[in-house]
């Protein structure tokens, strides 16, 4: 269910997100940025749920292990 709302912005900004997101986009771009403010707001608590999984854990670590080799190989 989507809820109309009316909100207050300098008219430079709005002329800047008319221009570069359009007209018909500028609600979901806001609500874009804004979800993971107001959805998520305990993100410690999600990283440690995250920590928690063994199997996810012992994946990452091996992504990483396996890929920390790549950068020796770059030019500076």
């Amino acid at each position: 269910m989507q809820t109309k709302l009316t909100i207050t912005m300098d008219e430079q900004v709005y002329e800047g997100l008319y221009q570069v997101i359009g007209p018909r986009r500028i609600s979901r771009f806001i609500e874009d940025l804004v979800r993971p403010h107001v959805l998520f707001p305990d993100l410690e608590a999600a990283y440690r749920r995250m920590a928690a999984d063994e199997k996810r854990e012992a994946e990452a670590l091996e992504w990483a292990e396996a890929t920390v080799g790549d950068v020796n190989d770059e030019t500076r």
